[in-house]
Formats: C-alpha cells, sequence, structure tokens
C-alpha cells in the first residue's frame, strides 16, 4: 500500500540558558543528542558557555505519520569531557508527538531542564522548534511502471504464482534494514556519541525493487469472498498491512476508545431495556402495483410508521422503552400508497407479520450487530410480499440508540436528541499600536482648532476598543507623528474573522481619518513573550477620493501563552494555554453518570390542562458540553447515560445544570420556545476521591423572582480515576494559570472584560450549533451575570468574610477568659506554658506544628464524605426580600419605574454610607501611626522619641527571655491587680491625629 505523502520531522536546536556548571571551572561545554523514533541526532559542542547558542537543523524521518502522536522526542544536554572521559548529564526533555505543529505554524519554545534522578543538579532551559514537513512523493520511474504493467493481469494469474525475481529482490531489500535497524539500537548504548552532526540519508532502491513496491498499488483486486483466501505471503503481508493502517488509532485516540465507559460498560448507571426494530426495505409481488411503501410498528397503544418510499430503501431503527410497553407483542405491517388523478390517496396492506416479545433475542455490545431477515408478510388479498427487518432486545449502550428513533424523547425531534458540543478555541489577540506618519485628513475635516486630538479605534468582529488620545499638529508642544505605544487585546475565536479593521478617529471634527485592515491569517502567533513579534506598516485608506491617508505602525500576534477564561475563576473547568505546543498530558480521566431526577415540578402546561416538565440535562467541563436526550413529559425522567473527560488539572469544578426543553415546539410565528431553567450543581474534582464512585442525590434549587425553589433531585454518579499518583501531587505545586499570567499579567478590570468577551463568544457559537444550545443555558452554566449588583450577594460574602475571622475571634475570646481568670487551672497552665516556652524557646515551632498535625489528623474522621452541593442556606436566599429578589432579576439598564429604582437607590446609598464610614476609620488608624513619625504632634513625637530611648537601654540591661516572662505575667495577672479603664498604650495611640479633620 503505498503512502500518500513522506513526512519528515525538523528539530531546530536554538539555544539554552543559564546551564548549570559541570567542568569544575564554573563554565560547562554543551551539546545536544536528540532521539526519535529509534535515529539519533548530535550538535556541536559549545565549549566553555552556560548560555550556549546552536542554531543547527536536525531532520528525522517519519516512518509512519499515523503513529507519530505516540512517539516520543528526547532531548539530551551532555557537557562534553576530554577523550576517554564521562560526559556530564545537564538535563533532558521529553516532548509528545501529539504537541508537534505542522510546518508554518511553527515557534520557537523554552523548556525547562528536567532531572535524570532526584539527585541531579540541573537547572536552565533549551529553545526548540519542532515541526514537521510533508512531501509529495517522486513520480515513478518509467522501469516502474513497465513492470507494472504485467502485475494488472486477472486474479488468479497472480496469485498463483508470483515472480521469482521479485520476491528476490523483496529478500535483498530486507536484509540491509534490518541490520540498519540494528545498528540503530546499537547507538544509544554507545556511552559517547560522535562528535560531529550525521544525518544519514536513505538509500536509494534500484529501480526493480522501486518497481516491485509499487506493484501492490497498480494491481486492483476486488473484495475476497469468505472463502478466498491470500494465495502467497506477499499478498498476506499486503492485506495485514491494509487493515493494520485503516484501524490504527493515535495515543489519544487509542486512550480515549479503551477507557471511554459509556462505550464499553455503563458501570455509574442502571442498564435500560429497549426493544430495537430495524426496518430496511421490503420486497413487492407481481400482482402489486409501483406506488410508495411505508411499514407500520404497532405495540399495544404505540403506534409509529416509517418514511413513505417509493425507490429507496428505508434503513430506520425503532427504539421502544421495554418498560412503557403494554403488550406483549409486536406488529410489523407495510403499506402502499397510490395517488390517481382529481382522486384522493389510497392505501392498501401488503401483509404483517407478529414477533412474540418473549421471545426475541437478547444483543448487549460488543456482539456484532443483528443481520436483518426477510419474513414473509401474511395477507389474504396480496400474498408474496416479503419485508427485511431485525428485532432485538438491547440497552442504551447499542450503538443503534443514538441514531435510533426512541419512544420516550419525542421520536427524531432533532432539539431532544442526546448531543455532545465543543466549546471554540479561543485566543488573546494583543494589537500594539505604535505610530502614525504623514497623515492626511480630508478636505472636510480640516482641524478648527491648533491641536486636533486622535486616537486609534481596533474593531475584531463585534469586539471594539480604543487607545487613549493624543494631541497632534500645529502647537509646538505636540508632535507632528502622534505615538500611542498602546495595546488592545481581543479575544479571537476558530476558526478566526477575517480581517483586524484598525481605524484612525479624529475627536476634534468627529471623522475617520483612515482605516487599515489586517488579515487574521497573516497575524503571528507567539506561546511567551521572549520573542518579540515584528512589527510592520500599513496604509491607511480614506474615502474614495484619498486612497492614501497615511500610515501607521502595528504589532499584531496571537497570544498562545495565555489561557482564555469563558467562566468565573472560581469554578472554572479548564487552565490549559491556547498554543498545542504548550499541551500537557491528563493527569486523570472524569466519568459521570447521569442517572435521573426524581420529584420534579410542573414547568408549563400541556393542552392548558395539566402539567408536564420535559427534563434533559447538560454537563460541562473544559470545552466538553454534553447534553442528554429529553425525556417528555416525566417528573421521574431516567436518562442513564454516561459521559468522560480528560482531567488536567485538579482543582476545577464539573457543573451540570437540568433545564426543561420548550425548543422542540414552535409558535404560530415558527419561532422556538426557550428552555427553562430547573436547577444546577456543582462538583469540585479536588474533594473527590481518587478510583471511588460517588452516588448521591443533590437537591435542585432555582432562584426565581419569588423566591428560592426547591424543583426536585438529580442523581448523579462520579468518578474520578488518577494513573499516577505523583502526577496528581506535582500538580499542585505547579501554578493554576499558564506563565504568561504572570509574566505579562493582564489587569483585573481588563480581565473582567475579557472574560465576558469570551462567554459571549461562546454563548453565540453554541448557539449556532445544529441542535443548537440555547442562548439562556449556556448563560445559566457560565454564571454570566455574578457581576449584577445584587443585595443578597452581598450579604452573603460578608457573612462568609465573618465566617472567616469567626476562629480568630474566638481565640480572642479564649485569651480574654485566660486573662480574666475565668478558669483558674486554665491560667495556671498557661503560666507553666508561658515559662517553659521561655526557657525552651527552640521547641516553639515543632511544638506548633505537632500540634497542628495532631488536630487535622484526628478531624480526618469527621470529613466530608459527600461532595458538597449548592448551598441554599450558604447563599441567603431564604432572608432575602421580594423587592432585592426583584433587583437582581432586573435587566441592565434597568426597566422598573422612577419610584422604585428611587427607594433602591436610597437603600444603596445607605449601605455605601456605613461602608464609607468603615473606609474612613480603618484609614484612621494607619495615619495616627504616620503622624508619630511627622511630628504633626511635637508633644506625642517627643515622648514617642523618649520611650524608644529609655526602651533601647532597658532591653539592653535586660534578656530577652526575662522581658518576656515578665510581660506574660504581668498580661496574665489577676482581675484584683487590674483595672476598668483603657491601658496607658491604647489611650496614647487614640490621641494621635489623623487626616480626617482635613476632609471636606
Amino acid at each position: 500500500m503505498a503512502e500518500s505523502c513522506n513526512r519528515k520531522l525538523i528539530v531546530e536546536v536554538c539555544n539554552a540558558k543559564n546551564l548549570m556548571p559541570k567542568d569544575g571551572q564554573g563554565t560547562a561545554s554543551a551539546y545536544v543528542i536528540v532521539d526519535f523514533d529509534g535515529q539519533r541526532r548530535r550538535t556541536k559542542t559549545k565549549f566553555r558557555d552556560l548560555n550556549p547558542q546552536w542554531d543547527e537543523r536536525l531532520e528525522f524521518l517519519v516512518h509512519d505519520a499515523e503513529s507519530m502522536p505516540t512517539e516520543i522526542l528526547e532531548i539530551n544536554l551532555y557537557n562534553d569531557k576530554k577523550t576517554g572521559k564521562r560526559s556530564t548529564f545537564l538535563g533532558k526533555v521529553k516532548i509528545a508527538g501529539s504537541t508537534f505543529a505542522k510546518v508554518g505554524s511553527e515557534s520557537s519554545v523554552y523548556y525547562p531542564l528536567e532531572k535524570r534522578s532526584v539527585f541531579s543538579q540541573i537547572k536552565g532551559e533549551i529553545g526548540l522548534k519542532v515541526y514537521y514537513i510533508d512531501e509529495d512523493p517522486p513520480a515513478p520511474a518509467p522501469e516502474a511502471a513497465a513492470v507494472a504493467e504485467p502485475a494488472t493481469k486477472p486474479e488468479a494469474a497472480v496469485a498463483d504464482k508470483p515472480p521469482e525475481k521479485a520476491v528476490g529482490e523483496e529478500k535483498k531489500e530486507e536484509k540491509p534494514a534490518t541490520v540498519e535497524g540494528k545498528k540503530e539500537e546499537e547507538k544509544p548504548k554507545e556511552e559517547k556519541p560522535p562528535e560531529e552532526n550525521t544525518n544519514p540519508k536513505p538509500a536509494e532502491a534500484p529501480p526493480a525493487a522501486a518497481a516491485v513496491a509499487a506493484t501492490p498499488v497498480e494491481v486492483q483486486n476486488p473484495p475476497l469472498a469468505q472463502s478466498d483466501k491470500p494465495s502467497n505471503a506477499k499478498d498476506k503481508a499486503t492485506v495485514t498491512e491494509t487493515k493494520t493502517q485503516e484501524l490504527r488509532l493515535n495515543e489519544h485516540e487509542l486512550r480515549s476508545l479503551t477507557s471511554d465507559r459509556s462505550r464499553s460498560a455503563y458501570d455509574l448507571v442502571d442498564r435500560m431495556p429497549f426493544l430495537y426494530v430495524r426496518v430496511l426495505k421490503a420486497k413487492r409481488a407481481g400482482n402489486v402495483s409501483n406506488g410508495s411503501l411505508y411499514a407500520k410498528l404497532v405495540i399495544g397503544t404505540h403506534s409509529i410508521k416509517t418514511k413513505s418510499q417509493a425507490d429507496k430503501d428505508w434503513d430506520q431503527v425503532f427504539a421502544f422503552d421495554k418498560e412503557g410497553l403494554n403488550s406483549t407483542s409486536l406488529e410489523v405491517s407495510v403499506w402502499s400508497e397510490e395517488k390517481k388523478e382529481n382522486e384522493e390517496c389510497t392505501e392498501n396492506c401488503l401483509g404483517t407479520v407478529l414477533f412474540d416479545l418473549q421471545e426475541v433475542p437478547k444483543r448487549v455490545p460488543p456482539d456484532s450487530p443483528l443481520a436483518p431477515q426477510w419474513y414473509s408478510l401474511e395477507s389474504e388479498k396480496l400474498p408474496g410480499n416479503d419485508v427485511m427487518l431485525a428485532v432485538w432486545i438491547g440497552t442504551q449502550a447499542d450503538e443503534a440508540f443514538q441514531e435510533a428513533w426512541q419512544s420516550n424523547s419525542g421520536g427524531l425531534i432533532p432539539e431532544t436528541r442526546a448531543k455532545v458540543y465543543l466549546s471554540p478555541k479561543l485566543w488573546y489577540l494583543r494589537l500594539t499600536v505604535i505610530q502614525t506618519q504623514d497623515l492626511q485628513p480630508g478636505s472636510g475635516s480640516e482641524p478648527k482648532v491648533r491641536s486636533p486630538e486622535l486616537y486609534v479605534k481596533g474593531q475584531l468582529g463585534a469586539q471594539l476598543f480604543k487607545t487613549g488620545r493624543t494631541s497632534v499638529g500645529l502647537s509646538p508642544s505636540s508632535s507632528a507623528n502622534p505615538t500611542w505605544n498602546e495595546d488592545l487585546v481581543f479575544v479571537a475565536a476558530e476558526p478566526f474573522e477575517p480581517f483586524l479593521v484598525v481605524t484612525v478617529e479624529d475627536v476634534t471634527n468627529g471623522c475617520s481619518v483612515g482605516h487599515a485592515r489586517i488579515q487574521m491569517s497573516t497575524v503571528e502567533r507567539r506561546i511567551d513573550d521572549r520573542a518579540e513579534p515584528k512589527s510592520r506598516w500599513f496604509n491607511l485608506v480614506g474615502d474614495e477620493t484619498r486612497p492614501y491617508a497615511g500610515r501607521i505602525h502595528l504589532r499584531a500576534c496571537l497570544e498562545g501563552g495565555y489561557h482564555v477564561l469563558d467562566e468565573a475563576a472560581h469554578v472554572t473547568s479548564d487552565v490549559r494555554a491556547a498554543a498545542k505546543q504548550l499541551a500537557k498530558s491528563p493527569i486523570g480521566l472524569l466519568e459521570v453518570g447521569i442517572r435521573g431526577a426524581t420529584n420534579l415540578l410542573p414547568v408549563k402546561t400541556k393542552d392548558g390542562t395539566r402539567g408536564t416538565t420535559d427534563a434533559y440535562v447538560v454537563a460541562k467541563y473544559g470545552p466538553k458540553w454534553v447534553r442528554t436526550r429529553t425525556i417528555l413529559d416525566r417528573f421521574n425522567p431516567r436518562w442513564n447515560e454516561q459521559y468522560t473527560w480528560d482531567v488536567y488539572d485538579p482543582c476545577t469544578v464539573l457543573t451540570i445544570g437540568v433545564f426543561d426543553n420548550g425548543r422542540y415546539k414552535r409558535d404560530e410565528a415558527g419561532k422556538p420556545g426557550k428552555d427553562v431553567r430547573v436547577g444546577k450543581i456543582r462538583v469540585r474534582l479536588s474533594t473527590l476521591d481518587t478510583n471511588r464512585v460517588y452516588l448521591n442525590s443533590y437537591s435542585l434549587t432555582v432562584l426565581l423572582p419569588g423566591g428560592a425553589k426547591k424543583m426536585g433531585e438529580i442523581e448523579i454518579a462520579v468518578r474520578f480515576t488518577c494513573s499516577s499518583w505523583l502526577n496528581l501531587i506535582q500538580a499542585y505545586a505547579t501554578p493554576m494559570l499558564p506563565r504568561m499570567h504572570y509574566v505579562r499579567p493582564l489587569g483585573p478590570a481588563q480581565q473582567d472584560i475579557l472574560r465576558h468577551t469570551a462567554m459571549r463568544i461562546v454563548t453565540a457559537r453554541l448557539a449556532r450549533s445544529e441542535p443548537p444550545l440555547g442562548q439562556e443555558v449556556v448563560q445559566f452554566m457560565l454564571d454570566t451575570d455574578t457581576h449584577v449588583w445584587s443585595m443578597r450577594r452581598s450579604k452573603a460574602n460578608w457573612f462568609r468574610v465573618v465566617g472567616c475571622l469567626t476562629r480568630a475571634a474566638t481565640l480572642a475570646r479564649w485569651l480574654d477568659g485566660i486573662r480574666t481568670w475565668a478558669h483558674t487551672p486554665t491560667t495556671i497552665l498557661v503560666h507553666v506554658l508561658l515559662v517553659a516556652v521561655v526557657l525552651c524557646p527552640h521547641l516553639v515551632l515543632p511544638t506548633v506544628f505537632m500540634y497542628a498535625f495532631l488536630v487535622v489528623a484526628l478531624r480526618f474522621r469527621y470529613r466530608q464524605r459527600v461532595p458538597q452541593n449548592m448551598d441554599p442556606r450558604l447563599s441567603y436566599v431564604d432572608v432575602v426580600g421580594p423587592d432585592e429578589l426583584d433587583e437582581e432579576f432586573d435587566g441592565f439598564p434597568t426597566s422598573r419605574p422612577s419610584e422604585v429604582v428611587r427607594i433602591r437607590y436610597d437603600r444603596l446609598r445607605a449601605l455605601a454610607g456605613r461602608a464609607q464610614t468603615l473606609l474612613g476609620d480603618v484609614a484612621a488608624q494607619g495615619e495616627r501611626l504616620e503622624a508619630l513619625f511627622n511630628w504633626r504632634d511635637p508633644r506625642a513625637t517627643w515622648i514617642f522619641v523618649v520611650l524608644c530611648l529609655v526602651a533601647s537601654l532597658v532591653f539592653y540591661a535586660v534578656p530577652f527571655k526575662l522581658f518576656v516572662l515578665g510581660y506574660g505575667f504581668y498580661y496574665l495577672r489577676h482581675p484584683r491587680f487590674r483595672g476598668d479603664m483603657p491601658s496607658v498604650p491604647v489611650n496614647f495611640v487614640r490621641r494621635l491625629p489623623s487626616l480626617s479633620d482635613q476632609i471636606l
């Protein structure tokens, strides 16, 4: 089987930084060894340089392009010593093949050097460019075509006796390959690799051998029947190689298939029995007219029919919930439709076939699909008709379940099907506006003042950001070429918008000077801040009369080193960088079984008579969204669907929401309705034990304008599987976000704006899917309204702060009880402890940490054994008034009457006044200490200076241990020797001046 292209892997070894000195003289002579797929390459040695610069290009041949993601590229650095001595290890880097970039999208990446063992002393980093090139195979030689022509004989002639010459040449070719493979295996065992860079070229095969290699491509053999067998070893090898290449998977796909329990075993959910009926086609008798045919399936009160087809097969699968069936027999009938001119359509039954459901075979994957069979239709009027179908009993794990008509999900309605959605890949686009030159405003926009003000506006899709204003023009203080040097950051989603539009605006005249368009396909990508992207000049285009309005100096790049936050930071589910080169392997697997819900309340009315709920579940983790099928008209729906996600960070959150489907029904205008929120739960992965199944029911509470309402309960099974404890523990020591968030951080206000922009982009993209994931669903899952003012959230956050300070308040009350001798034995023991601490200060820290260890270890028995859900009590939904809830649900800007807005504004002013007083008191305490050093109160400062002098002499003469012991006994003195008035230091600090008297 011939390959469509030849692939080469290119490794550009750029440089290294801050290497560990290894030669005993404070330097190192470094060289690099690169291993890939049994091939080894070596760079030159850079003598006595801790920051070597190689800039060497190493090429590797990729033997199998499909298995390249499973390969590992290993880079080792050594310190080159004299001949006869062993090279010293400087560090290593391992790169997975799944992160290799294609030529044109590569970038320089600095990888930190890793240790070979725990005791290795390694530091520094190495800069690499890794990418692959796909080259077209060379055209076949004329000799190859000449030899290939005799091979196009009938299959029997080729299979009887293969050419002896071809077999001999194959053997000749296999021997050098085997020897070369042995040499490649022996090379890594050598102690010291060769000095120079060796890039061996593959030996060219002789023309005859090339012709034989091309022979299997030219021979077009028909498919083999079950009784046919390959006639020789060569044909067997060809068939085996073809199947292997078709079935080969990369590492991620293989891991996903082997560990995806939703396909192989539904072990977190209950198996639901379904009756499957697959109807393929029908065969008419000779006395039947050639009209349209359809099949009708009847089970008790359940009745459904296929599409009406004239010449095409039906090939439809129907899945009936076995628990909802009210009959023990299945009746399949075939009907013909015939419509004559000026007459109504007539239907004739071609016959029926009955199945006893107790005799239907059962099938459980991975069993092969049941083969359809022909069944004779029983009919007295039209005998001789047949129908091809298959009937079996299976579960929701059957591969035909997802695309089948389902009795409990409304049939084939797209809005009720189970689907998996993916969020778009998001990037930060950084546009740096440097300066403009040769600006030529139009005749209608001549400046009327000496210093007109200009600003630059950037627009990407619906996003619009502006720079600050700068003066330009006629005054001596302003420059003729205005300069900004400002960054505008956008959120770009793949596939990108075609253009980034940059416009220079004149504030004075309110008109545009000119604009420039930047193609997004030409924007450079980078993954760190080491390589500054190149800046370019763009011509500004004015109106029709001004094709050239000046030029602007810009620098644009896509920042792949950031993670674009599209959800609130405290409930984030993904922290990976946007660039593929920075991707890391997963540390575990998250499995979620969505079992069912109980006691759901009616959300809408059906036929205006009774309430009903059409519930479905949406789960989000990382960029993957899953949506279960909709169970119609059930208050206790059972989904029993299982999904998996790869986990890259344990400190992330899984979000699960329940909704009522209102989109599968349309109004009179043909517009779909909106889905209604039923409730939401969150599960933090760091609170889960690994390799343990959590099967629990969680309360669904939704906040409505009338107050909090419990809508029912949802039953969820969660399992977090981790293959390596070391990787899991190491994740707690790594930064939460990628490196660029700390090296070149974004401001809090800017980060908040970009986060809401990313939310709007994700909402718009998912709403354009088919079937769409509604805007109200995505916004509820992402918590897009957390930035809106809410009196309820403010109270909840305030009491959260009070709860955190409760421990400190408890400790203060305990100390006050000690010093007031509320419990005499305890106070005496504290005196003894004080003496022990003063006499043995080296035991303080060991005692504190041992005490903390014992306290935390003993509390292990009382830990939470069930993942906590969203707490209505902590959210203060029960103590909030109706007006405050109405304010929380009010849009922005407000739509309430002016009288209501005035009352709410006055309430907010009163709350802000108390906060203002609290801030003033905190500021006054700091200003009093500052006034003590600034001589604002000379007498107080003189007192402080004298006290400092006396204290220095006292501490010089009195041992520090004696002072601590004396102050401790004084602090713990009996209330009989204690006064009721404040102490002298407190009175002194309170009398110091602050700046409060200078506030207007």
